[in-house]
């Protein structure tokens, strides 16, 4: 299940509130903490909001 921080992380990602080294800084910080499962979420659910 991915948590509400990790979600709060998606979202600064999708509204551009990051600097490019933040969003790798923040993700180094908490992707440990992920399982694969949740990883492929993430990305999917990035991908797709790229699209729009």
């Amino acid at each position: 299940m991915i948590t509400q921080e990790v979600n709060n992380w998606i979202k600064k990602v999708e509204k551009g509130n990051y600097s490019s080294w933040d969003i790798m800084e923040e993700f180094a910080r908490i992707s440990k903490y992920l399982t694969k499962t949740e990883m492929k979420q993430i990305t999917k659910r990035l991908k797709d909001s790229e699209k729009h």
